[in-house]
């Protein structure tokens, strides 16, 4: 392994970790087995805790390569809980409201899945990371502040049905960069004339980085220690190392 050249490493991110701590895990890795005390280590596209899958983690100098490898593709395997509503769309918070759902069937959701596909125009959640005035939305949201999100468009090339039970919709969906589920799962609910939030969500796919591919984070610390490394022509050794430049 040639981290400095710079490494792209898929892991699934488990339920509960936020994208820093895995890139945090990570870079202690690779930190003990080249003996320095700084490394260049970015992940490609943040993962909410509550979300589970594909985190694509680059390092040395393909750190570079972060902004080409988020504007690819992304696939998602989502569970959407109809009937109720939270603020943060998600388990995030607490159930503010609940909607009928008898006149929901499976072939009146199989037609609404259908309707997101293609280009659309779609309103960010409060609880998120999009800079309101400076400030990331989120900090506003749990302070009770309202603010209104421009829409931003996205692009749904597929989505498919999976399953219907117990009023949980489980859906595939390949969605553009920029596209949030939460938000989709609260477009589903008002399309359905009822409430819906999201209560799972696995990433399956990155660009042309599967699920199939991926390690976990333990299996991924594990490879790092234990693969023979590779290094550039120019690498000094750790002694005489600039780490500042790595």
């Amino acid at each position: 392994m040639d981290f400095i050249t710079g490494e792209i490493l898929a892991v699934d991110k488990p339920l509960g970790w936020t994208s820093f701590d895995a890139v945090k895990r990570i870079r202690g890795a690779i930190q003990r087995r080249l003996n320095v005390r700084k490394f260049k280590v970015g992940h490609a596209g943040t993962l909410d805790p509550l979300a589970s899958g594909v985190l694509l983690i680059c390092t040395g100098r393909a750190t570079r390569r972060i902004e080409e490898l988020q504007s690819g593709m992304k696939e998602y395997v989502a569970d959407v809980k109809l009937g109720e509503t939270t603020p943060s769309f998600d388990l995030e918070t607490k159930v503010d409201a609940t909607y009928p759902t008898s006149h929901i069937d499976e072939e009146t959701v199989r037609a609404v899945l259908e309707s997101f596909k293609g280009e659309s125009m779609q309103v960010p959640p409060l609880f998120s990371a999009v800079k309101v005035e400076g400030k990331r939305a989120y900090k506003f949201a749990r302070k009770g502040d309202e603010i209104e999100l421009k829409a931003k468009p996205i692009f749904i090339p597929e989505i498919e049905f999976l399953s219907f039970e117990d009023n949980i919709l489980r859906f595939r969906v390949v969605c553009s960069k920029g596209t949030y589920i939460r938000a989709l799962a609260r477009d589903l609910g008002l399309a359905l004339k009822s409430g819906a939030h999201l209560v799972g969500l696995k990433r399956t796919r990155v660009g042309d980085y599967n699920i199939n591919d991926c390690l976990s984070i333990q299996e991924t610390v594990d490879k790092i220690a234990s693969e023979p490394l590779s290094f550039p022509d120019n690498y000094q050794t750790p002694e005489n190392i600039d780490k500042n430049n790595l």
